[in-house]
């Protein structure tokens, strides 16, 4: 569940404040850094929420923009103290795409196009324990454990009863023909998938491979979007030594328009469900 102090949530909306006030100040990041002696990589890093922000660097940065109201001073002071305390996801020690866990858990709705497998979200714990196994051949049991029993813990947000994520997933067919972990595993994670897709708050399509070339052929992505309107949405893409995310505004309209035309494109939710309890019968008998 979402807690009252999100680090991750925190550190961005501290970092866009300091964007502000610099630019406020008519200063670039690199006389900013010439003025504190570190380097721009530092500031820019700061700006983007990808680093942890020390309450010295926001009072040694409200100096060099001359912030005379103490009270603005404090706020921010105080972000930067919010911004350095754990979230849940730390007490699994070293996640390494933490920063993504962060945006997930304070986000409003998701939006997530998935070409391979059955989104994380909506996995059953054979099936991830079965998918993770298979794409980290070389990580030992407990660091597997370690990875299943985050994603399960990041289920919760779909499952809460307050207020769960808007979860949208557009799949694709091959993700429903890849058999991980045995025919029934798939099954029964198919039938999991099915029984999540009837909860409001969830939508499933499937994307057949009749549709043939569409917007998302180059691979998977996610769109994020936040309760608080001063929260840019976000466009996550996974990588295998670095995630990329994009908050301009270009950036993630241009991916929002792709997930549309997604969604225009693949089967409508009955379709969907239909079209995936069809492939559950093959499993059932072959």
């Amino acid at each position: 569940m979402a807690s009252n102090v999100n680090p991750t949530v925190r550190r961005r909306r501290l970092g866009l404040e300091l964007r502000r006030l610099r630019e406020l100040k008519g200063m670039t990041a690199e006389e900013v850094a010439e003025r504190l002696l570190v380097s721009q990589s530092k500031i820019s890093r700061l700006e983007n929420g990808r680093r942890s922000i020390s309450q010295r660097d926001v009072r040694d940065l409200c100096g060099v923009y001359e912030v005379d109201d103490h009270r603005i001073v404090d706020s921010l002071m105080q972000m930067a103290k919010d911004s350095r305390q754990q979230g849940w996801w730390h007490a699994f020690g070293d996640i390494p795409y933490s920063v993504y866990i962060g945006l997930e858990t304070d986000a409003a709705s998701l939006r997530v196009y998935e070409p391979q497998v059955v989104p994380g979200l909506l996995q059953t714990r054979q099936y991830a324990e079965a998918l993770i196994a298979g794409a980290l051949p070389e990580s030992g049991a407990p660091d597997i454990e370690k990875r299943v029993s985050v994603r399960l813990r990041r289920q919760d947000r779909v499952k809460a009863d307050g207020q769960p994520l808007r979860l949208w997933a557009v799949i694709d067919e091959a993700a429903l023909h890849r058999v991980v972990g045995g025919k029934n595993l798939m099954r029964e994670q198919l039938e999991y998938l099915i029984e999540l897709s009837q909860l409001p708050h969830v939508t499933v399509q499937v994307l057949p491979f009749d549709m043939g070339a569409h917007p998302g052929i180059n691979g998977q992505y996610a769109i994020l979007e936040f309760p608080d309107a001063t929260d840019s949405s976000v466009v996550y893409i996974e990588g295998v030594t670095s995630d990329l995310y994009l908050e301009k505004a270009n950036d993630v309209h241009k991916y929002s328009v792709m997930y549309e035309h997604l969604r225009a494109q693949a089967l409508n939710v009955d379709q969907t469900r239909a079209f995936i309890e069809s492939i559950v019968k093959r499993y059932m008998t072959g």
